[in-house]
């Protein structure tokens, strides 16, 4: 590695640390560095969650982004993405957020994967669903640091995959007789349906998601590992969350999943 990058890997990882501890979003990271990769953008990334875990933080999973065509088009890009999800993340269903602590947070209903076993690539589908524990209904509240939601691949993976928080339901299902492609999502803000989805509305399949986040982590050498939750993508476009409304993702067969923003 260059010198020149590792001076670019760096100082674009202090201005998101800046970012966050002066809660204040930031010119686009693309736009201060064009040159801005994507295996840049994942060191940066990987600075800012291994500092957090030397701080006493967690990892406890992964969240795939920009599987849905839906997000895809929202965001511009063409292909997926990954961030981690910590410990300090996680709400408690039907808990309460409090908006001062995030930037510009939007709510996304997805699937929730809890693997019982290590999964490294290269996996299939069924490798997937061998592995995993159980399903639970999940939100995901993805935010950025990035003013605007003006990102690129580059500046949303560098941003943890614009990870925010995320809720997972209470119940848990095994996928034995479980068809996860047409597994039904409604996303209700304040009681109004605002959108629907399928399971099918990422990449086909939400284990394909997982398969491919496996297969991705595996040129890293990374393992996914027993007991981490795998977010698998949103089922729909991501809707704005302001203070007082409450977001309910109700899923057929699985249940559903609720989080108040206050």
């Amino acid at each position: 590695m260059s010198n020149q990058v590792i001076h670019r890997v760096q100082h674009v990882h202090e201005l998101l640390l800046q970012a966050e501890a002066a809660k204040q979003s930031i010119t686009p990271l693309s736009d201060l560095y064009p040159e801005l990769s994507v295996d840049e953008a994942y060191q940066v990334q990987l600075l800012a969650i291994n500092e957090k875990v030397g701080n006493g933080e967690r990892i406890v999973g992964k969240k795939i982004g920009l599987t849905s065509v839906a997000m895809q088009q929202l965001l511009g890009v063409d292909q997926p993405d990954y961030g981690h999800l910590l410990n300090s993340m996680e709400v408690c269903n039907n808990g309460i957020i409090h908006l001062d602590d995030l930037f510009q947070p939007k709510v996304e209903g997805e699937i929730a994967f809890v693997l019982r076993q290590d999964l490294k690539g290269p996996v299939t589908i069924e490798d997937v669903l061998e592995a995993t524990e159980y399903i639970s209904p999940a939100l995901e509240i993805v935010d950025s640091r990035i003013t605007d939601w003006k990102i690129t691949l580059a500046d949303t993976i560098a941003d943890n995959a614009s990870s925010g928080l995320f809720v997972i339901g209470d119940e848990r299902f095994s996928l034995t007789d479980l068809d996860l492609p047409s597994i039904e999502m409604n996303l209700f803000k304040n009681g109004v349906l605002i959108n629907t989805g399928h399971g099918s509305d990422v990449l086909g399949h939400p284990a394909k998601c997982v398969a491919w986040l496996a297969n991705k982590l595996s040129e890293y050498n990374v393992v996914l590992k027993a007991g981490e939750v795998i977010l698998s993508g949103a089922l729909s476009a991501a809707v704005v969350a302001e203070k007082g409304d409450r977001f309910t993702a109700g899923f057929s067969h699985i249940g559903k999943v609720e989080v108040t923003f206050k």
